[in-house]
């Protein structure tokens, strides 16, 4: 797939899910959480696939307007580990993490940059820890 459909079939799919499910719950005062949302696009798309950040940024812009979220959690987990629990879980890989190790080296740095770039929204937590502990430490920001 062209680098640039991929980009616009993920702005596509969350553009919609912004005006069908995101924004009537904030619209009634409720909390929403997501488990990807336009930092994938950056890191994945413009990191990764080289479009570059701000284009991706530029074009999630039109497409979800001013919906951004308050706070955004980064689980950081290094290659090694993440390969092994790949082999683990036996599932066949899908086809972006087919793509290479070069690739998740630049989707890696992309979202490094942002967590750098935006350190009071994008809390990184080690990913290796263990999964309550992980849930935890979620539960306890959301509720503060």
């Amino acid at each position: 797939m062209d680098p640039w459909t991929e980009a616009y079939l993920y702005a596509a799919a969350r553009a919609d899910l912004v005006r069908r499910e995101i924004l009537p719950h904030l619209e009634s005062g409720e909390a929403v959480l997501c488990e990807r949302f336009v930092d994938s696009s950056l890191a994945y798309q413009g990191a990764g696939r080289g479009l570059g950040m701000e284009a991706v940024r530029e074009l999630n812009a039109r497409a979800v307007g001013d919906v951004a979220p308050d706070l955004t959690f980064y689980l950081r987990l290094d290659r090694e580990e993440r390969e092994r629990r790949a082999r683990k879980s036996g599932a066949p890989l899908d086809r972006i993490e087919r793509v290479g190790d070069e690739f998740m080296r630049r989707v890696e740095e992309g979202f490094e940059e942002i967590a750098r770039s935006e350190p009071d929204r994008v809390r990184v937590l080690d990913a290796r820890r263990p999964p309550g502990e992980l849930t935890e430490t979620v539960r306890r920001a959301l509720v503060c």
